[in-house]
């Protein structure tokens, strides 16, 4: 139950974490998103280049974690219970959820970024 209370906290700390660096990022660069749209970007384009950057950034993350987590399950394999050291099921799993989080995680902001009004983003 411990171990399962600090994956929890451990996943709402890198939820927090994407979204505040993906929420920063699309504030740096709102002078730029707001040039876009100015000269005829659709919004979707946008869209899709600011989830591409947060992906990318997730993937990278995630691959090496996976390779982390491969090397050190021997030191934690007395806390696994019915389960084997590298169970490609529960990896599976766990990347799934993990890039699923951190999409959601990187789509609000870059949702919020295709809401910007380019003579705002100008003005500032």
């Amino acid at each position: 139950m411990l171990v399962a209370m600090f994956a929890a906290t451990a996943l709402v700390l890198a939820v927090a974490g994407v979204y505040g660096v993906m929420t920063y990022t699309v504030m740096q660069r709102r002078r730029e998103i707001g040039v876009r749209v100015a000269l005829g970007a659709q919004r979707g384009h946008i869209l899709r280049a600011i989830l591409a950057e947060g992906l990318t950034t997730t993937g990278i993350g995630i691959a090496i974690g996976v390779i982390a987590a491969v090397a050190l399950t021997r030191t934690i394999q007395t806390l696994l219970f019915n389960v084997t050291p590298t169970d490609p099921v529960t990896f599976a799993l766990m990347v799934v959820l993990l890039a699923a989080v951190a999409t959601l995680a990187c789509y609000v902001p870059a949702r919020r970024a295709t809401a910007t009004d380019p003579m705002e983003a100008l003005r500032q």
